[in-house]
């Protein structure tokens, strides 16, 4: 495992890179993928019977979760989305509908406000910059998803699925100490079990 310097130069390039790739497959298969990957999870896994489903809001070019989450809501689960709190802080989860009243949260990305009431999800849709086939993924730098998920597998048994493109898939995601695993990869092309 590299040493703190040579992980964070290594994070930075990756997540350069990664940038790059994700928006030219979006450019290219971004249309329809969202619903292609609703299809490929609905397949693959299957949700807690009556659980609480975390999604996220997309921004830019990440693939589009919301036709998953109006999915789940038809099959009579709870779905919420993730808010930060702020940087070094574990994020919550706010009810969502299709109807929900958003607001700027921090960083400028749309959230629900804060009157909506808070969740606990049992299954996390996670977003990615990149992610490779033992289930590790690269987000934007902040440490949020990693940080919430050690805070809820300490309390419970969750689930955590990243979803991306096809597209975005590594050899080797840069990993450090703190680097939480996913449970599943599912893409618009296919689902991946991580540790079968």
């Amino acid at each position: 495992m590299p040493d703190g310097t040579e992980l964070r130069d290594a994070k930075k390039a990756f997540r350069a890179a990664a940038r790059e790739r994700r928006a030219a497959y979006h450019a290219a298969h971004g249309a329809g993928a969202g619903e292609r990957l609703r299809d490929n999870v609905l397949r693959a896994i299957p949700l807690p019977p009556g659980g609480v489903v975390s999604g996220y809001l997309p921004i830019d070019d990440e693939l589009d979760p919301l036709p998953l989450l109006r999915a789940a809501i038809d099959r009579g689960h709870a779905a919420c989305v993730p808010v930060v709190q702020g940087r070094g802080q574990p994020l919550v989860f706010r009810d969502w509908t299709p109807e929900a009243p958003l607001v700027d949260g921090v960083f400028g990305v749309s959230v629900p406000a804060p009157s909506v009431p808070e969740r606990v999800p049992d299954l996390l849709f996670v977003p990615l910059l990149g992610f490779d086939r033992k289930g590790f993924r690269m987000g934007y730098g902040a440490g949020f998803y990693d940080r919430t998920l050690a805070g809820l597998r300490a309390r419970k048994t969750v689930l955590a699925v990243g979803i991306g493109y096809a597209g975005q898939e590594v050899t080797a995601v840069p990993v450090g100490l703190h680097d939480e695993a996913l449970d599943w990869i599912v893409t618009d092309r296919e689902a991946i079990r991580i540790g079968v």
